[in-house]
């Protein structure tokens, strides 16, 4: 069995866009499992993961605004660039993990409150 780069590459990609798919989709899932039944912990890890969702999003989109095509290399491999890209996602979401877990109490607490009030959470 062979490989081409064009494969691998191809593969990154189908991992990268399949990995933030299930992302939204694990969040969208633990959101609408929210409930008047729901504990508070299981409350507050729903509101620290949609935070921590939200962050990653914009870090994303501050990504792609300040790494622009022209400032990319011409002659670089597509392949290392998907490559790339997966690499920078994941770490994306470890930076927004983190940055939601050092700075992000506040907004987390007020979500997490407001939800509690709209459910009934005691």
């Amino acid at each position: 069995m062979s490989f081409s780069i064009d494969g691998i590459s191809s593969l990154v990609s189908n991992a990268q866009n399949s990995a933030a798919s299930s992302s939204a989709s694990a969040l969208k899932n633990s959101i609408s499992g929210v409930s008047s039944d729901s504990s508070e912990e299981e409350l507050l890890s729903v509101c620290k993961d949609f935070e921590s969702y939200f962050v990653e999003e914009v870090l994303k989109e501050v990504k792609e605004n300040l790494i622009s095509e022209d400032d990319e290399d011409k002659d670089k491999d597509s392949s290392l660039s998907t490559l790339t890209d997966f690499h920078m996602d994941s770490t994306i979401e470890l930076v927004a993990d983190e940055i939601v877990d050092q700075v992000g109490e506040n907004y987390t607490q007020q979500l997490y409150e407001q939800m509690k009030r709209n459910y009934g959470i005691e």
